[in-house]
């Protein structure tokens, strides 16, 4: 009877209140299309970059007759491969022959083999970090031991797209952070409004003997509900957006299987619960300074 009671009255002060209704729900709308794009955009970033950073590999090439006067022998590949088995940030090693190195430059650029009297091309290692950022760190462990002519990560490239990806990081971090805040202030200061629009109503209320939770629950209703209409718009948008906008989008961008931002289900998710939350919390919190009477 009691929850009756008090959704009865929660739903009569949102008709009776509608341009406040719409206001407050306009507004959660707003604040978590925004967030939603932010999580989607962002959770791609990153996604991005951590692709990216797979993609650095440490070379590990053995001397041939033409680069070093001789070529690396058998015991000096094998000394090699022990020590990177003993690596710690090392992922995988895959040792590639000079033959199989011939053949993929064959694939890549047939116009550099084309004519060529012998394989000039040497056996090699293609080490894969666990971590991107540790390709310095496993191309120092290596050095430069016997039969090994060269250690390549393409350095100067590896630290661009590093830095690259720790602004990415970054840059989301403080950006879902700001968004955050920026909603609940947003959401706050209109829940605020629009509890302060009916401050007589409450101080009726309390002067006929309410309970401040009986004063309180309706209002709290009312919250989750303007939370829980506004974020299903929201999401409704986004879904819109990712139906007709992304795929024009997408057109005139690389695509990459490893990149991709957070499954819709989980986006929607939490902007659902986040909008219940500020909505019922906001008025909650936002009336008790009206209770005082």
């Amino acid at each position: 009877m009691r929850s009756r009671t008090l959704v009865a009255e929660a739903w009569r002060s949102l008709a009776a209140n509608a341009s406040t209704t719409v206001a407050a729900t306009m507004t959660v709308l707003i604040a978590m299309f925004i967030l939603g794009l932010s999580i989607g955009l962002g959770t791609w970033a990153l996604s991005w970059s951590n692709h990216v950073k797979k993609e650095l590999v440490v070379h590990v090439y053995f001397c041939t007759t033409l680069s070093c006067g001789h070529n690396a022998t058998q015991e000096e590949e094998n000394a090699v491969g022990n020590m990177l088995g003993h690596i710690s940030q090392i992922k995988s090693v895959t040792f590639v022959s000079k033959a199989d190195a011939f053949k993929i430059m064959e694939k890549k650029n047939p116009e550099l083999t084309n004519g060529l009297p012998s394989n000039p091309l040497p056996d090699s290692f293609d080490v894969i970090p666990k971590n991107g950022s540790d390709v310095e760190t496993i191309a120092s462990a290596i050095g430069h031991p016997a039969g090994v002519e060269k250690v390549n990560y393409g350095k100067k490239t590896a630290k661009r797209i590093l830095r690259v990806a720790r602004v990415i990081e970054i840059v989301f971090l403080l950006a879902v952070l700001v968004l955050l805040a920026a909603s609940t202030l947003l959401i706050s200061n209109t829940i605020r409004l629009s509890i302060f629009s009916r401050r007589r109503e409450i101080e009726v209320m309390k002067l006929v003997g309410a309970t401040n939770w009986f004063v309180r629950g309706p209002f709290m209703l009312e919250g989750l509900i303007c939370g829980l209409a506004g974020s299903l718009f929201a999401v409704v948008l986004l879904v819109l957006g990712k139906e007709i906008a992304l795929p024009a989008i997408l057109g005139h961008i690389s695509e990459s299987r490893d990149a991709h931002a957070l499954a819709f289900f989980w986006t929607a998710l939490i902007l659902l619960g986040f909008g219940v939350l500020l909505g019922g919390a906001g008025s909650g919190i936002t009336i008790r300074r009206f209770l005082r009477v």
